[in-house]
């Protein structure tokens, strides 16, 4: 595991806001030697939040002129293979903490290469984009989750999300799930999680909010990866590719996002910087 106590620094950053205590909160922790997978996952549950994110370096003393990373995200039960809020608070620490020179820097993941720029709105992921296809959904999901009715199901079999629109914002926004019958469901699908989501008021074109009790978190304040699937989707029905988004989660976070001509998504959000420290290992 490790034979002496390890520095590593740390950070927790407020992803998709510039307020702190808003948006989705992740930890960042860089890494200049490999860790084991279980001292990752073991670290991952002891700051409990909805992802910790693990950047490796090269060198500490010149990483200001590196531009590519290694990344990785678990939650406190598991890895997972695309986090976006996590992504948006590693490029954050990167570009603010660490002054990385580049004006747009890359991640090696397991969903292959992502990239992250400074833009004036704030900071663009490049995402790959996973559009949903048309699925039933089940009464016993739609029982679990509190839903009478709905508009649309789709499932992005890549992420194993399950996305459904419902009538209104109001319906997404008072949403009661039962989380215990949501894990104890016999389904025919994997599913990481659930994004339940309707056209925005105002400004706003589309909202949602994202339930992942199989993976630990019952609700995940702001979701980017959501967002690579709600992007597609939304853009077919409103015939937009730039869209303003919002999760109304109780912590709330907003995000922009673009269609891209690649089959790529650009996730943009801004950051809020609320804790700097050592982990000691």
């Amino acid at each position: 595991m490790f034979s002496k106590q390890q520095t590593i620094p740390l950070f927790q950053i407020d992803a998709f806001t510039n307020q702190s205590f808003k948006g989705n909160p992740a930890a960042v922790c860089i890494l200049e030697e490999e860790l084991d997978d279980d001292v990752l996952q073991k670290i991952a549950a002891e700051m409990n939040l909805s992802e910790t994110a693990f950047v490796r370096v090269q060198d500490m003393s010149t990483i200001n002129k590196e531009s590519t990373f290694a990344l990785r995200w678990f939650t406190p039960l598991v890895e997972v293979n695309l986090c976006g809020h996590a992504t948006l608070a590693t490029a954050s620490v990167l570009f603010n903490k660490f002054g990385i020179e580049s004006e747009e820097i890359f991640f090696e993941t397991l969903s292959g290469r992502l990239s992250a720029r400074k833009t004036d709105e704030g900071i663009a992921l490049n995402f790959p984009r996973n559009s949903p296809q048309q699925l039933h959904a089940s009464e016993e999901l739609l029982g679990a989750l509190g839903i009478t009715n709905y508009t649309c199901a789709a499932y992005a079999e890549k992420v194993s999300d399950f996305l459904i629109e419902v009538d209104n914002e109001v319906e997404v926004k008072y949403l009661k799930p039962d989380f215990e019958k949501l894990k104890n469901l016999a389904l025919d699908i994997d599913i990481r999680g659930i994004i339940i989501t309707a056209r925005g008021i105002k400004e706003t074109d589309f909202v949602s909010r994202f339930f992942a009790p199989w993976v630990g978190i019952n609700e995940d304040p702001v979701t980017g990866s959501a967002h690579t699937i709600l992007a597609p989707y939304w853009s077919a029905k409103l015939h937009k590719n730039t869209m303003k988004a919002q999760q109304i989660s109780a912590r709330g976070g907003e995000i922009t996002v673009r269609l891209l001509d690649d089959e790529r998504v650009e996730i943009i959000g801004k950051t809020k910087m609320v804790v700097e420290g050592k982990l000691l290992l």
